[in-house]
């Protein structure tokens, strides 16, 4: 191993073994009463293995003293002779078989066309900031492991599973979560989400729990704008008067599923109104088969808990996943001020238009220009080049060097936008391979946005996208890409591995695995890269990503007033550490009336702060504002996107409900 790696490896070791050991005493087992026990000054989470032999919740929520005493799981009872104890028991992990009838985490079906599974406990392994629990079903070699990771700084506990097949034949899974979370007993409790559409999205909803079960999911492939993979729960504090939760006071138990593709959280509240929360791969057209000796791990689901109020939860998030998700952890770099061509080019980009562009940029603070669509293949519209990612010689005859050497000599670094998830059919790369791309045989390829999709899950896709990307910084001082994904699956066949259906299904976690695989890839060989996450706006915003990118783009709405109530409910699930805000021209492409340079300024000094206008259109007071308002953010620069956040006004009506939006795609 070469030395300087011994050194880090070294010095990271001794940076975290004040956290480790905190960790592992957090983490307890009482063999006597068979409890699992994790402790920390936020929260105190417990566990433990009935008579029956299944795990079973005991505790969740304020913290306990270490003296105060866990009691052993209670016995499973039947409140009717068709309401049996499976039904209504608070277990851990549960799989279909027996008399279970709620959400299951788990669900195979063996070649023998046997669907029945009951796991048991088995063992357990403490570790420094985990613990993993082996279970088995009673009769077949089908281990599950449960991973629990916790946090001590706060209390925000990571669980996922692997499932392992031990048998001699094949098995296939056809629901997998990672995770079930048992609230405590109770009946005023209100669900909080984040739903919307494109340009709408991360609307903050909220509904009172009633029995039923409430479904938040995408089937799209990917996270989705119409629905985010984080959840609240709350109860009113005694005494509120508020139609909904407090912001500083109340219990509120939270969660994220860590993953990028198709996803699904149910919310269900059962017969005896006790609330449980599962969450993991989407079962809608999924299958993942094992092999004797495979084994499928699923996303992290992070939760944490809040004893005063929405506000805190929120906060405890954020210092989470700035200490623990971000590529950066524990202690990333503020977020620059950056400008991006798009709006004054779009497509029409050339090396001495993008230079002017950088000139006005820098004189008024900006940190980092970032060079949008248009500057590879043949590209000219969103109809062509899309997958030939070669430098346009018409446009930039030299290369990208002397811009990007134009842009250093300003004191600003340099981006640049890719696609690299994407092609058009009028491309090279499409017709040298038309296979390339998710396809079900024979059927339509239904085109988005003039684009079809690349089978990331195929190794030689794999290979291309981490090929053209790797020589691409390579080859250029490039600081940033924007990393853009501006359409959702169809058709999402594998033609590649035959006809078997259960092996085709496997796509959707084999696509994001690569994804993720390149990612980390690019940032161990060009760890100076930061990266956006970009979806058609706030379509793949989830804690699965946010380990990969240092950014992400809320949504393609940029009108200020809009953004109000985008950005407030991204705050309630996200840091504002990650949260990109623009400013653009006014009217915009929603022209909704004319907003002050101002205040379009001062609502995109809510995250991190980017400039998108034509600087071309702009006058001298607009050059003049910008250049004092881009001072004065830097001055509070850590504080606004690292610091504890407290929502004082809500930009919600007052009936609690999001404003109406008229946005249409044009």
């Amino acid at each position: 191993m070469p030395k300087h790696l011994t050194l880090a490896a070294a010095v990271a070791a001794a940076l975290l073994a004040p956290l480790s050991l905190l960790a592992q005493e957090a983490i307890h087992y009482a063999a006597a009463t068979h409890v699992f026990r994790i402790d920390t000054p936020a929260v105190t989470y417990a566990m433990g293995v009935n008579a029956a032999g299944e795990l079973q919740a005991i505790y969740w929520g304020a913290p306990l003293a270490p003296a105060d005493p866990i009691p052993t799981p209670a016995e499973p009872r039947a409140l009717s002779g068709m309401e049996t104890p499976t039904t209504i028991t608070p277990y851990e992990f549960r799989a279909w078989g027996g008399l279970n009838f709620t959400e299951p985490d788990l669900k195979i079906t063996f070649p023998d066309g046997n669907r029945d599974l009951v796991l048991h406990y088995v063992s357990h392994k403490i570790e420094p900031a985990k613990l993993t629990i082996t279970t088995k079903d009673i009769s077949r070699d089908v281990f599950v492991d449960l991973i629990y990771t916790v946090d001590p700084a706060t209390g925000v506990i990571g669980r996922s599973s692997v499932i392992t097949n031990k048998t001699k034949s094949p098995l296939t899974i056809e629901q997998a979560a990672s995770a079930t979370w048992n609230l405590p007993h109770g009946t005023d409790y209100t669900l909080s989400y984040l739903s919307g559409r494109w340009a709408a999205e991360m609307q903050l909803t909220q509904q009172k729990i009633a029995d039923g079960t409430t479904v938040l999911e995408s089937r799209r492939g990917s996270t989705g704008q119409q629905n985010n993979p984080w959840f609240a729960i709350s109860r009113l504090a005694p005494g509120s008067s508020t139609p909904n939760p407090d912001e500083e006071s109340g219990e509120v138990w939270f969660g994220a599923l860590a993953w990028s593709g198709s996803w699904r959280i149910n919310v269900e509240r059962n017969q005896v109104h006790d609330i449980r929360v599962t969450g993991g791969y989407n079962p809608f057209d999924f299958a993942y088969p094992l092999a004797p000796g495979q084994n499928l791990s699923t996303p992290v689901f992070y939760a944490g808990y809040s004893g005063h109020g929405m506000g805190e939860a929120s906060r405890i998030f954020h210092r989470f996943q700035i200490a623990n998700i971000l590529p950066q952890r524990p202690t990333p770099k503020p977020r620059p001020v950056i400008y991006n061509s798009w709006e004054a080019t779009e497509m029409a980009v050339d090396e001495p238009g993008q230079v002017a562009l950088a000139q006005k940029a820098a004189s008024i603070g900006v940190e980092r220009f970032i060079m949008d669509d248009g500057w590879f293949g043949q590209r000219s519209s969103d109809h062509l080049g899309l997958g030939d990612w070669y430098v346009n010689k018409t446009k930039f005859p030299n290369g990208l060097k002397p811009l990007i050497d134009k842009v250093h000599a300003l004191n600003m670094d340099f981006g640049l936008w890719v696609e690299p998830e994407m092609v058009n059919p009028n491309s090279d790369l499409y017709r040298a391979h038309p296979d390339w791309i998710l396809n079900m045989t024979g059927r339509p390829r239904s085109e988005g946005r003039n684009q079809l999709m690349l089978n990331l899950a195929r190794k030689d896709v794999r290979a291309y996208v981490f090929g053209f990307l790797d020589k691409l910084l390579s080859d250029n001082d490039i600081a940033f890409l924007k990393w853009d994904y501006n359409r959702q699956w169809s058709e999402p066949g594998w033609p590649e591995l035959g006809p078997d259906s259960d092996k085709q299904k496997t796509v959707y976690v084999e696509y994001i695995r690569n994804l993720y695989s390149i990612l980390a890839e690019l940032r161990a060989k060009h760890p100076k890269v930061e990266i956006q996450s970009c979806s058609s706006g706030g379509g793949r915003v989830d804690l699965g990503i946010l380990g990969f990118t240092d950014e992400v783009w809320p949504s393609d709405n940029t009108d200020p007033f809009d953004r109000l109530s985008i950005q407030n409910g991204f705050s309630y699930a996200y840091t504002p550490q990650v949260m990109t805000a623009w400013v653009t021209d006014s009217p915009n492409w929603r022209p909704v009336g004319v907003t002050s340079t101002a205040y379009r300024f001062l609502v995109s000094m809510q995250g991190g702060l980017g400039v998108g206008s034509n600087l071309n259109k702009w006058s001298d007071a607009d050059f003049a504002t910008a250049k004092d308002l881009i001072a004065a953010y830097k001055t509070v620069r850590q504080t606004v996107q690292q610091g504890s956040l407290y929502r004082l006004i809500s930009p919600r009506l007052p009936t609690g409900e999001p404003s109406d939006y008229s946005a249409t795609e044009s």
